[in-house]
């Protein structure tokens, strides 16, 4: 539709009208001819709202989106299509590894590529926009949402921020796209003890300077639409933080799309403490600059007579109204309200060969190898082999937040064992269930999970085990946190493997065998009290559709591991939040003159995280030589090349990420001990070496400044390249 059709039908629509096309209802209120009474009455909405909302969340298969589409066009005065949006994370029908995983590739372009083939599968089934990619940066590993971040560093999140927005927008193809929504704005992440929905206060520097970044990414990268965090932004909430909203969001990085809300999250204002009603906090929240009302009645309740009172501006409404409007339009949905979807095209797309390729070759780069005793890779031949545990055949390794995916497509790790070693030498033992107690999933986790109810024996479930133990070489235990334990409100404080699983992994380790364990998890785990017990330990995350072919796969020596950290792993859950760019102190554990109890450090661990950011193993070595920078001087409008040899070491093929850090000693505010600022991915032949080069100049050097101006300051810098945050050569310059 051109502009100046858009704009005669906007000036032709009521204030009403206007209104509804700010509401988002969920699906629930149409999935039936006659609109459901319990929704609709629980929401305390009218008729004319649902007959007219502008948008619908998570409704989604071209049949059923088809079939409403038509359904409420029919019944539509102005004829303005329905957006639906929905929660497409990390894959629709196939499933990729989760975020946190995705980051570990170190390889935006691959999750690029993944984010091209989610777009196309949600496209063809119907939706419009995904609620994604999450940009919250994250460093506390209670929170059970880290699933959905890419981790603990801002240069590196903003990788991937922009890779997602642009893998899935693309070009606005159609039936290959849909309209990113970035979430939360902003800092979700910091919530206080890693608590869901919990608050968060920081300083304005530090959301600048470590928070902030990743979002403006997003808007710089084209995404369409922002979602409002449900956490306060100093002192207030941001659905109805005028300043975050409009001074920094719109006005500052110049955002033109659509701010939609968390869900229910302007009722929430009330529970927040700064409105007393919903009349408040659809005010707060209009003059915020929030144009869509996700999930509650204030918006449709309340706007006309705020407006009739005198209270707000009908220009809100129409700018709000106007940038949906534009949303729709820049979709094609006046031109083809169904846009992309097409049941013929859901067969050939859904969980095609080639995205289930790609998904195998993705979850096999996301796995970290963190520990390895001359026990993998694992020999196909002359070895029997014992998989015990209850993830070893479990079709739950998708995750939480695939909230479409169908786990009868899953390849189970069991499964994919079995095609790449002779049946004689491969058996399988559960061992034990994930939980003792089942109890804390209550109605969610029923509804979602059908109440992991077992009819299995626990003494016989252990004897098996031990019996097929006995009988092999090498077991792997496939152990981990139950995908319900993380994800949205799966906030834990003791973030360990449940004890039920460690006291199987005690009576196998009685047995003597060689073990390795694969860690199945939506977050860094404390695994203090496992390392001495195994002989390797792969890091699985939930790795997705085909997660149990790319674990076969690097079990068995047909991939070498290359994945590496993005997320600290803690000793104890009491060092969190744990991450490597931390300030020094005026007392460094490592440099203090002070005596050595009086520094800044635990009396019952070290400072240091068990596995730093960055960290991976590999089943080579390589080896860091020659590190030469070009300037010992480096001045403005220069650019300096810091170079390093890296030789693998090892007799197989591997690839590196070689990681570039910089450290300002001296500046006007303190400045961490050292910050990501480059990393490149190289791959070595056995007896190879390459020299690695890097670029440095004034914008690697520059922050926000005690008067928060973002630039350069002249003085003493450090460079580090290396392996990982905490093995690195390192060598000085001044920036003059």
């Amino acid at each position: 539709m051109k502009e100046e059709q858009l704009n005669e039908l906007f000036y032709s629509l009521t204030l009403e009208e206007k209104i509804y096309q700010l509401v988002q209802l969920s699906g629930d209120f149409y999935k039936t001819a006659a609109v459901a009474v319990g929704p609709k009455g629980k929401l305390g909405i009218s008729q004319e709202v649902v007959d007219n909302a502008g948008s619908i969340l998570n409704i989604i298969g071209a049949e059923q989106i088809i079939k409403i589409q038509k359904n409420y066009l029919e019944n539509s005065r102005h004829k303005i299509p329905l957006l639906f949006m929905a929660d497409i994370i990390y894959g629709y029908k196939t499933i990729f590894p989760i975020p946190l995983a995705l980051g570990c590739t170190w390889n935006p372009d691959l999750i690029r590529e993944c984010c091209i083939k989610i777009a196309e599968e949600s496209a063809v089934s119907g939706a419009h926009v995904t609620f994604a990619p999450m940009a919250d940066l994250v460093r506390d590993p209670r929170w059970g949402r880290v699933m959905e971040s890419t981790g603990e560093d801002t240069y590196l999140n903003t990788l991937f921020t922009s890779a997602m927005v642009k893998g899935f927008q693309g070009d606005f193809t159609a039936d290959k796209s849909i309209a990113s929504c970035v979430k939360h704005f902003a800092a979700y992440g910091a919530s206080e003890a890693g608590r869901e929905y919990n608050t968060v206060d920081m300083s304005e520097r530090r959301l600048r300077q470590d928070y902030l970044p990743s979002y403006k990414t997003a808007v710089d990268s084209g995404c369409e639409m922002v979602m409002t965090s449900f956490n306060i932004v100093d002192g207030i909430p941001a659905t109805g933080n005028k300043w975050l909203m409009k001074d920094v969001l719109r006005d500052e990085w110049g955002f033109e799309g659509v701010i939609i809300t968390d869900y229910a999250a302007i009722q929430e204002l009330i529970a927040h403490g700064v409105a007393s009603n919903d009349r408040e906090a659809t005010k707060l929240s209009i003059e915020a600059g929030v144009d869509i009302d996700m999930k509650t009645s204030c918006y449709s309740n309340n706007l006309r007579q705020l407006i009739d009172d005198g209270e707000i501006k009908k220009e809100l409404i129409d700018e709000s109204c106007l940038r949906v409007l534009k949303l729709k339009n820049k979709l094609g949905l006046f031109e083809n309200p169904y846009r992309g979807a097409s049941i013929e095209k859901e067969k050939e797309v859904l969980c095609c060969a080639e995205n289930i390729k790609l998904a195998r070759k993705v979850s096999a780069e996301s796995l970290v190898l963190l520990q390895n005793n001359n026990v993998l890779p694992i020999s196909k031949k002359n070895k029997k082999i014992a998989l015990i545990g209850p993830y070893g055949d479990n079709t739950s390794i998708i995750g939480l937040w695939a909230i479409h995916g169908d786990q009868s497509d899953v390849t189970t790790l069991k499964d994919a064992i079995a095609e790449k070693i002779d049946a004689n030498n491969f058996c399988y033992a559960k061992g034990c269930e994930l939980l003792e107690d089942y109890t804390f999933l209550g109605d969610f986790g029923k509804m979602v999970n059908g109440g992991e109810t077992s009819d299995t024996n626990p003494e016989q479930d252990l004897e098996e085990a031990i019996s097929v133990a006995m009988e092999s070489d090498v077991v792997i235990l496939a152990l981990g946190e139950h995908m319900m334990q993380s994800g949205e409100a799966g906030s834990r404080t003791n973030i360990t493997i449940p004890k039920i699983q460690l006291d199987l992994l005690d009576k196998i380790r009685e047995l003597g065998k060689k073990i390795v364990l694969v860690i199945f998890s939506g977050r860094p785990l404390v695994l203090t009290n496992v390392l001495d017990k195994v002989d390797g330990i792969i890091q699985a995350w939930f790795p997705g559709t085909e997660g149990g072919h790319a674990l076969a796969d690097v079990l068995f020596g047909d991939v070498n591991p290359s994945g590496r950290l993005t997320m600290s792993f803690p000793y104890s859950v009491g060092q969190v939040p744990v991450y490597y760019n931390e300030f020094n102190t005026g007392r460094p554990v490592k440099t203090s003159t002070h005596s050595e109890r009086f520094m800044s450090k635990f009396l019952d661990c070290p400072n240091d995280p068990l596995f730093s950011f960055g960290y991976g193993l590999s089943y080579t070595t390589y080896e860091y030589s020659d590190l030469v920078v070009s300037k010992d001087i480096l001045k403005v409008g220069e650019i300096m090349e810091a170079k390093v040899s890296i030789t693998n070491k090892g007799k197989i093929k591997g690839t590196e990420t070689v990681q570039l850090y910089i450290r300002d000693f001296v500046g006007s505010v303190v400045r961490p001990v050292k910050e990501l600022k480059g990393f490149k991915k190289v791959t070595l032949a056995p007896g190879q070496s390459k020299q690695v080069v890097f670029y440095i100049g004034e914008e690697q050097l520059m922050f926000f400044t005690k008067n928060l101006e973002y630039k350069s300051e002249k003085g003493e810098f450090m460079v580090f390249i290396g392996g990982n945050s905490n093995n690195t050569l390192e060598m000085k310059f001044t920036f003059i």
